[in-house]
């Protein structure tokens, strides 16, 4: 039969060299090669030239052959195969131990384990050690086996270990009993698809249309518990608010804050395992983490990081629908990234010049920051000519003298249930943090008809992010134009007290400290009506039920009472005239 003439047969001779070189590019043996004899290295190439059968653990064969090749260099030797039987990665080590190399990040999802067995020789009867155990949590590997060599350079037994789901013993592995060559019956096939599937029905009370990311919070603190342990708690909120499934918290007290890792190197390593056991995908760290910290983590725990300031960039990010929320919370995320664009590797720093621009031109991450900037400088633009609107809308209102009351407060204190209540409103209202992002207005009239203008804003949150002050500023500086402030407190929430101060140290660096204030403690159908009474008098608050509009009734008074004590003589707002008095509520 005619050959075609463009074949190229794999009998040529200069096609086989072609091959073969290409072979020894991709089969490349990893470790500690210093020393041996380039007979040595051809045997350890032929390695990969083998294939055990994808119900075998290991063929006697290879088994042999690596225990002859182990004890006569006199080194450990290790492979990794993957389910099919590929020999993917040949490592040799020293008389001790092996360093694996970097075998790639692998995205976890619902298996749980990587799809590679690693096993590999022991020159002398040891069982599987700390180091083997650490490789298989922190890897996923479907096994790890330790070929023991015996002095005639031939298997003397198996040691085997595996990883288990989660369970009520905190087991993160189970060793299987060493065992002779000769013995070894295990179907490796059957036993993943049961082990996987175990670590299917184990991994947590979610659905399998859910998509929400897996993840576990990680907190250090170095100073008081209890502000640490109500952060942590806070950092819990946020989580299940940009739609995270949490499904594991840690948290470390220590001395000093590690600056590499945060946590200590031995924590990292338990939190790495813990999560894998539990299927997370995502670290939420209830801190600021530097760009180097940030990579450092990554790179140790194949997961992705996320710092608390990155999280409540992400919320906002959800909840902006109107352009100038949009325009902040992308401005803010640029400025936060922006110094985190140092990351940088070799494959990237290629040159864009050429004919006509000689010289080193620019890197690629050069590149990206200056398109970060030139994107920071028009969206400041833009936010400055959207504010330019806002502006002449509060001219406007201060031309038609209508008094100004802004609802502030820690997030999910209640401000848009109360807005819905005062003004029979129907803005969303969700049970979560930084449900409101952009702000809202509404006309309010009072009994003795007084017609003000109540605007809902965003919620404050401690140690809220400084780019997103910066960037929400234009947003927050219409509590400048505000008669009075109504600072809305979670009643229930244990930690009032610290949100209060959080509130009003955030007025203070945007200067709106001395605006007239009045506290509104929300939710008092949840706590003794005895420490309601008590803080209203401490603070000279009101106590109030959002939900139940007959409690608000001692709300309006008081803020009518408040609006005709700032202005007694009715010469800003001349509607203040109580010439027509009403004693029916709105509410």
């Amino acid at each position: 039969m005619h050959k075609p003439k463009n074949r190229v047969s794999s009998r040529n001779p200069v096609f086989t060299h072609l091959i073969r070189k290409e072979e020894c590019a991709i089969r490349k043996v990893y470790g500690n090669l210093t020393g041996l004899k380039t007979n040595h290295i051809q045997r350890l190439e032929r390695i990969y030239r083998r294939k055990i059968p994808a119900n075998q653990v290991i063929t006697q064969e290879l088994a042999n052959y690596l225990a002859e090749l182990s004890l006569e260099i006199n080194r450990q030797i290790g492979v990794l195969v993957a389910r099919k039987g590929a020999i993917e990665y040949v490592i040799v080590g020293d008389q001790k131990q092996i360093h694996l190399p970097d075998i790639g990040r692998f995205r976890a999802g619902y298996l749980r384990l990587r799809g590679l067995r690693y096993l590999h020789t022991h020159l002398a009867d040891i069982p599987l050690n700390r180091d083997d155990f650490v490789d298989l949590a922190m890897l996923r590997f479907d096994l790890v086996g330790a070929i023991i060599v015996n002095d005639q350079g031939l298997p003397g037994k198996y040691y085997l270990a595996h990883l288990v789901p989660e369970n009520p013993e905190e087991k993160r592995w189970e060793v299987l009993e060493a065992i002779l060559p000769g013995q070894l019956t295990l179907d490796f096939e059957e036993f993943i698809r049961a082990l996987e599937e175990e670590f299917r029905r184990t991994q947590g009370p979610r659905d399998v249309d859910d998509q929400r990311e897996r993840a576990v919070l990680v907190g250090v603190s170095n100073g008081k518990r209890l502000l640490a342990e109500e952060s942590f708690r806070e950092l819990h909120e946020l989580a299940q608010s940009a739609g995270l499934f949490v499904m594991d918290t840690i948290m470390q007290h220590r001395e000093k804050i590690d600056p590499k890792f945060l946590l200590g190197k031995g924590k990292l390593n338990e939190l790495i395992i813990r999560s894998y056991q539990v299927g997370a995908e995502v670290l939420v760290f209830d801190h600021d983490l530097t760009p180097a910290q940030a990579r450092t983590i990554a790179d140790m725990t194949e997961l992705k990081i996320i710092d608390r300031t990155q999280l409540i960039l992400d919320i906002f990010a959800q909840r902006a629908h109107s352009r100038v929320g949009k325009v902040q919370v992308e401005l803010a995320q640029l400025k936060y990234q922006l110094p985190r664009l140092g990351t940088r590797d070799d494959a990237l720093s290629r040159i864009t010049g050429g004919i006509g621009a000689r010289g080193p031109g620019e890197t690629k991450l050069e590149i990206d920051r200056r398109r970060a900037r030139d994107r920071i400088r028009n969206l400041e633009k833009e936010l400055s000519h959207l504010q330019k609107g806002r502006k002449q809308r509060r001219v406007k209102r201060q031309r038609n003298q209508i008094p100004v009351i802004s609802i502030i407060g820690y997030t999910n204190a209640g401000k848009s249930t109360l807005l819905n209540a005062l003004t029979h409103s129907e803005v969303e209202v969700k049970d979560q943090m930084f449900a409101t992002l952009d702000p809202t207005s509404r006309r309010l009239r009072f009994p003795r008809d007084i017609e003000v203008i109540i605007t809902d804003t965003v919620g404050f949150l401690r140690d809220l992010p400084k780019d997103l002050v910066e960037a929400f500023r234009s947003t927050l500086e219409e509590l400048e134009d505000a008669d009075l402030l109504l600072h809305v407190v979670d009643l229930s929430n244990p930690d009032f007290e610290e949100h209060i101060t959080a509130v009003n140290r955030i007025l203070e660096e945007l200067h709106l400290d001395q605006i007239p204030q009045l506290l509104v403690f929300n939710k008092e159908d949840r706590v003794e009506p005895q420490l309601a009474e008590t803080l209203c008098t401490r603070y000279n608050g009101v106590s109030i039920a959002a939900i139940h509009k007959p409690t608000l009734r001692k709300l309006v008074q008081r803020v009518q009472e408040e609006i005709l004590r700032l202005y007694p003589e009715q010469e800003k707002y001349p509607q203040l005239k109580p010439a027509a008095l009403s004693v029916s509520l709105s509410v």
